[in-house]
C-alpha cells in the first residue's frame, strides 16, 4: 500500500495509531490499531486469519478497531478502542512461539492496547500471551465470551421484535435465518429455540450445520441460498462485509440483527436497508455482549454486573430504532452519531 493512502485511510477512520510487528523466529506479522483511547485504554480482539496481503489487513484492523470505540462508547464502558490481526503464516508454524511473540508486542505498548479474542484465535492463544504480558482477557481464568455475545445479540433481535411495525413481541413462530453458526452463531440459535423460533442455518462447514440440524430441527440452506430464504430475521454471524448491495437486494425479511463485526460493505449500504425498509440492527452495537463480558472480566467484575450490563444493550437498541422513526434516517447513522457524542462531545468532522 502506497504510505500516503495509508495516512488518508488512518485519517478517514481516525485512528490514534497503528503499529506493526515483525518477528523472523516465530513468523509473526501483526498490526494493532489503537482508534480512540479518551475514555480509557484500546480493547479489542486478535484476529489471526490468513490475509490475502497485507493491505487487507491493515483495512481490517483499521475498520475493526473504529467498531470497537463505537462499540465501547454505546455499551458506556470506561475504554478506548482497538483490534490485532496476525497474517497467519502460510507454512506450518509453532503456534505457542508465535503467540509468545505477540504478547511480547502487546506488552511493548505498554497497556495502551488489551487484547482478547476474536476469529482464529482461541483461550490456549490467550494463556500464552499472559505468559509475556498482563493486557490481555479471554484467558482460561476469565472464561470464554461467545455466550455473552450471543446473549447480547438475542436482546438485540427482542428490541428489533419490539420495534418492527409488522412485528409482535415474542419469538414463538418467527423464521430467523441464521448465517454462520460457529461459537457465537450456535450460542445464539440455542436461546432463539428455546424461544420457539424457526431456525434456518447455514455455514460453510457441514458439521456445524447438521449440529443445528439435529439440535434444533434447523433448516439447512446454502452460503448462497441464505441472503434470499424468505425470514422475519437475516443475522449473519460469520465473517463482515456480507451486505453489499447485491446481497441486500436479495434479501427476503423484514429486519437484520446478528453478531457479525463491519456488515455493511460499505456505508451507502445502510441507506439501501433504510431505503428498503428492512430494519437493521447496528453491528458494534448488538454484539457488544462480547465486549462487555470481556472488559468487566479483565476489570474483576461478576458475571451479575456482566449480565445487567448486557441486558442495557436492548434499550439503547430501542432508542436508536425511536431516533430513527423520528429523523427518517438510517439506524447505522443513528448510531454513529450517537457514539460519536460519547466520543468526543460531538460528531466527528
Amino acid at each position: 500500500m502506497f504510505q500516503q493512502a495509508i495516512f488518508n485511510e488512518i485519517a478517514e477512520a481516525g485512528v490514534n495509531d497503528l503499529h506493526f510487528k515483525f518477528d523472523e523466529a516465530s513468523g509473526l506479522k501483526a498490526i494493532i490499531a489503537v482508534h480512540n483511547t479518551r475514555r480509557g485504554p484500546a480493547l479489542g480482539g486478535c484476529r489471526i486469519i490468513p490475509y490475502s496481503s497485507t493491505d487487507e489487513a491493515i483495512t481490517d484492523a483499521i475498520r475493526l478497531a473504529k467498531g470497537m470505540s463505537y462499540k465501547a462508547a454505546l455499551a458506556g464502558l470506561d475504554l478506548g478502542g482497538g483490534k490485532s490481526v496476525i497474517i497467519e503464516p502460510s507454512e506450518p508454524y509453532n503456534r505457542e512461539k508465535l503467540f509468545k511473540a505477540f504478547g511480547g508486542f502487546i506488552e511493548e505498548l505498554g497497556g495502551r492496547y488489551i487484547t482478547a479474542m476474536d476469529s482464529g484465535s482461541r483461550v490456549s492463544d490467550m494463556d500464552t500471551i499472559a505468559t509475556q504480558t498482563r493486557h490481555v482477557s479471554c484467558t482460561t481464568v476469565s472464561g470464554n465470551p461467545a455466550p455473552s455475545t450471543a446473549l447480547g445479540v438475542y436482546k438485540g433481535i427482542l428490541a428489533t421484535l419490539k420495534a418492527h411495525k409488522d412485528s409482535g413481541h415474542s419469538l414463538k413462530g418467527m423464521r430467523i435465518a441464521v448465517q454462520g453458526v460457529g461459537n457465537v452463531g450456535y450460542a445464539l440459535c440455542q436461546l432463539l429455540h428455546h424461544d420457539g423460533a424457526k431456525l434456518i442455518v447455514s455455514d460453510i462447514d457441514e458439521k456445524k450445520v447438521e449440529q443445528c440440524v439435529s439440535d434444533f430441527g434447523a433448516t439447512p440452506v446454502s452460503s448462497d441460498e441464505i441472503y434470499s430464504v424468505p425470514c422475519d430475521i437475516f443475522s449473519p454471524c460469520g465473517l463482515g462485509g456480507v451486505l453489499d448491495h447485491n446481497h441486500i437486494n436479495q434479501l427476503q425479511c423484514s429486519a437484520v440483527a446478528g453478531s457479525a463485526n463491519n456488515q455493511l460493505l460499505t456505508p451507502d449500504c445502510g441507506q439501501q436497508l433504510f431505503d428498503r425498509d428492512i430494519l437493521y440492527a447496528p453491528d458494534y452495537l448488538i454484539n457488544s455482549g462480547g465486549l462487555i463480558f470481556v472488559a468487566m472480566k479483565y476489570f474483576g467484575n461478576g458475571q451479575v454486573e456482566i449480565d445487567r450490563r448486557i441486558d442495557v444493550i436492548e434499550e439503547t437498541l430501542l432508542q436508536v430504532f425511536r431516533h430513527q422513526q423520528q429523523r427518517q434516517a438510517p439506524s447505522s447513522l443513528i448510531a454513529d452519531h450517537m457514539a460519536e457524542v460519547l466520543l468526543y462531545g460531538r460528531l466527528s468532522a
